[in-house]
């Protein structure tokens, strides 16, 4: 029998495959509330914290959220809630390699001059 998570997780799933990180944030947070030991999923909440930061040109607290997300998410590999972390870590190492060091922030019109990050599919591996 496959372990039953809340419904928010799930659409969690389909909120970021198709890159609505906005959401993602909220759905996660809403699971957390009622969790808050659950450091797995502030992780993710961080993650997708960062890439929403990164779509609107706050480079620099993209590069915070993406490190405090690798820190909290770093005690549930190799997997979790059906999650493999370690490709999850991998990717936010890939993240933090593009995002430029040099700057903290661009313009919203500008945000197209910002490195592309790498694309994650997530999926429950059970």
């Amino acid at each position: 029998m496959l372990p039953l998570y809340p419904i928010e997780y799930y659409e969690f799933f389909v909120k970021f495959n198709e890159g609505d990180y906005y959401t993602c944030h909220d759905l996660l947070e809403e699971i957390w509330m009622t969790d808050k030991q659950n450091l797995f999923l502030k992780g993710l909440l961080q993650m997708t914290v960062a890439l929403y930061h990164y779509g609107y040109g706050n480079v620099k607290g993209a590069r915070t959220m993406m490190k405090a997300g690798k820190v909290y998410l770093k005690s549930y590999e190799p997997s979790y809630w059906g999650i493999n972390v370690n490709e999850v870590q991998w990717f936010i190492d890939q993240c933090l390699q593009r995002m430029p060091a040099e700057v903290d922030r661009v313009p919203f019109e500008e945000i197209d001059q910002l490195p592309e990050l790498p694309s994650l599919i997530l999926y429950l591996e059970e």
